[in-house]
């Protein structure tokens, strides 16, 4: 994301900024970014009706420039847009004050964002989407006789490209022709699909992931084909890492990034490291429970004394309505850094994300033992009940 102009009053942390989303992934770090309360101004399609002296009507589009205060904000991860919905709060000839108006955020379409209170985790957000330097991107594909999924890992998300799925012939002794007929056009479909959705000038890693060796026979069958649309695939052999996954399914994609032979190979990647430091929770879930903490009340109480050594939290969390939950979270962030812990801050769509959110979407590993906040946790079971 191009950021083009900010001004941050840094007493009072109020300010705006200017951005020109770039790609997809853009969109969703602005998603993070925008909140209710928030005003946003961008050129904007709006319909308008005029009366003719005679009386007949005529309803046309004009582009033009509107304010409004964010109300309502949708995402649509598929079709990658953002729609906000708010009040126009500056005079326009063709918009009443007042009057709803939704704002579509598109690529390449500048916008300018004022918030009354700029907060870490915004400005955090800021830096990483207008960061040239990005991490390599991944790409994984999973699959098992019949279903495939082609993905791409990103800094902020899993993204399905293309499914696939065939009907494959079980084998019949003496004879395996339909069965083998129907692998070859299954592995066929599987590399058209990664021609069309992978970008080989960005991604520098593809994951291939499937039980058993069907995973080698795909890649058998492109690299030995003489098609000249396989001949990116080919020319790119090198940037394959072939793993083990459990089934052809998009969560195996979670699996094989939790593979320490894998994660080793992708040091650079943001998703990588998600998903050891969430491995890492649950080892010493299982090994030293008084370390491993889950759910807001203990890890506040636990960063009280500064005892988190990591803190893990879903960005769906600070995009609360509510500011003062809001609030929490980001103190608590600021809070651990501060200290000199460290935080990861996970993406709700990423399938790591999706687990961490199944834990409250908070967790925390600590420096020492804290016996204590188990006691807690069981108060706080009892006062639920």
């Amino acid at each position: 994301m191009k950021l083009l102009h900010k001004y941050i009053d840094y007493k009072n942390r109020n300010g705006r900024m200017t951005f020109i989303p770039e790609e997809g992934e853009d969109l969703w770090h602005v998603y993070n970014l925008i909140a209710a309360g928030d005003v946003v101004r961008c050129t904007t399609l709006r319909k308008v009706v005029t009366e003719s002296a005679t009386g007949s009507t005529n309803a046309r589009k004009i582009k033009t420039n509107l304010t409004i205060r964010v109300e309502n904000i949708s995402y649509d991860v598929e079709a990658m847009s953002l729609a906000l919905k708010g009040r126009n709060i500056e005079e326009n000839q063709y918009v009443k004050l007042g009057a709803y108006h939704t704002l579509d955020l598109e690529l390449q379409r500048k916008f300018t964002l004022t918030k009354e209170y700029w907060d870490a985790i915004a400005l955090e957000r800021v830096d990483e989407a207008c960061d040239s330097g990005k991490t390599a991107d991944l790409a994984a594909v999973v699959l098992q006789e019949g279903l495939a999924h082609v993905c791409l890992v990103r800094q902020s998300m899993t993204i399905t490209k293309a499914k696939i799925e065939l009907p494959i012939p079980r084998k019949r002794r003496g004879s395996c022709t339909n069965h083998d007929k129907a692998m070859l056009r299954f592995f066929d479909t599987v590399g058209n699909s990664m021609v069309r959705h992978l970008d080989f000038s960005i991604v520098k890693c593809i994951l291939v992931a499937s039980p058993g060796f069907v995973k080698e026979k795909l890649m058998e069958y492109i690299l030995s084909t003489e098609r000249s649309e396989f001949k990116p695939l080919q020319e790119n052999k090198s940037i394959f890492v072939f793993c083990h996954s459990s089934s052809g399914h998009k969560h195996a994609v979670s699996e094989i990034l939790s593979d320490p032979n894998i994660t080793s190979r992708l040091t650079d990647t943001k998703a990588a490291g998600e998903v050891k430091a969430l491995g890492d929770f649950y080892t010493m879930l299982k090994n030293e429970p008084a370390r491993a903490f889950y759910g807001p009340a203990q890890c506040i109480a636990a960063s009280a004394q500064e005892a988190i050594d990591a803190l893990m939290v879903t960005d769906s969390l600070f995009r609360s309505s509510d500011l003062a939950e809001r609030k929490k979270y980001v103190k608590l962030v600021e809070d651990v850094k501060g200290y000199g812990g460290t935080v990861h801050i996970f993406s709700s769509l990423h399938t790591s994300g999706e687990k961490l959110a199944l834990l409250s979407g908070v967790a925390a590993l600590l420096r020492f033992p804290m016996p204590e906040l188990e006691d807690m946790a069981v108060d706080s079971d009892s006062d639920s009940d």
